[in-house]
């Protein structure tokens, strides 16, 4: 057997991989699909090839719903304190400042006011890029205060949930909040002003338990991962295997914990609608 020698390379040694710019493409989580962040912008965050809608923060969520330039932030600066002095792997004050470092808010919710198809609307959207989403006091707080607007005003309602529950480094002071946000809607329910609820992947724990499901109207994002407590936890407990698909949002659908699964090209049309018949 003759031995032979290569003459020049087949491959260069740099990889073609290393003429994409870092951070210009995403891998849909769904079907391995390998996109284009600006195609992807361009499609609101949903995969072309198989509609997974990716997770999107608060500022994406109000250029989806809201008319242009119609949205004013409330409460921007409120923060969290740290009431237990709580440690974990690192300090609770340390992992706040570092999160609204890196995120450029200062806690888990955006609220506000805006107009969809030019009416007035008040607004809670959860972001799960700070602390998970978690719902702490300033959460609480300001979900009670947008409440507030909506009842005062007598304008509709939307909250977006996208969260991993109550924050833990506030212990019962996060609990509290489940009563707090709950009562409020209470409030507004009795003076009949609408209150729509939607729900992102994913929706858990104490904000699941609370006024995520109590709205007049529930709409889920496709594929949405909805409940109380993780899959897992049911299991152990009730020594059962779960059903296929258990606590996604067409399970919900088809046992009537979800009003609607809305694709997120169709939000607004379909808020602005339901606004209309509830009004």
């Amino acid at each position: 057997m003759g031995w032979f020698k290569r003459n020049k390379e087949n491959i260069s040694p740099e990889s073609k991989k290393s003429d994409i710019p870092d951070g210009q493409w995403s891998k849909c989580e769904d079907c391995g699909e390998i996109i284009h962040n600006k195609q992807l912008e361009v499609n609101i965050w949903v995969c072309p090839k198989c509609n997974y809608h990716f997770r999107i923060g608060s500022e994406q969520y109000i250029s989806v719903l809201f008319d242009k330039s119609s949205f004013k932030e409330h409460d921007k600066k409120m923060k969290s304190g740290d009431p237990l002095e709580f440690n974990d792997t690192k300090k609770y004050t340390d992992r706040i400042n570092a999160t609204i470092k890196k995120t450029g808010m200062n806690d888990a919710v955006r609220t506000g006011t805006g107009k969809i198809d030019n009416k007035k609307t008040a607004f809670a959207c959860m972001d799960f890029g700070f602390i998970g989403g978690s719902m702490g006091s300033v959460v609480g707080e300001k979900i009670a205060r947008i409440i507030d607007v909506a009842y005062n005003e007598k304008i509709p309602l939307i909250i977006i949930s996208q969260s991993g529950g109550a924050r833990m480094m506030e212990g019962a002071f996060s609990l509290m909040q489940m009563g707090k946000t709950s009562s409020r809607l209470a409030k507004l329910a009795d003076a009949k002003i609408p209150f729509i609820s939607i729900l992102a992947d994913p929706t858990t724990g104490g904000v699941t338990a609370s006024y995520a499901m109590l709205g007049d109207v529930i709409i889920a994002e496709p594929k949405a991962l909805i409940g109380f407590a993780g899959p897992r936890v049911i299991k152990q407990t009730i020594g059962k295997d779960l059903p296929q698909g258990f606590q996604r949002s067409e399970f919900l659908l088809e046992n009537g914990f979800v009003d609607f699964i809305v694709n997120r090209k169709q939000l607004k049309e379909k808020v602005s609608q339901l606004i209309d018949y509830l009004t």
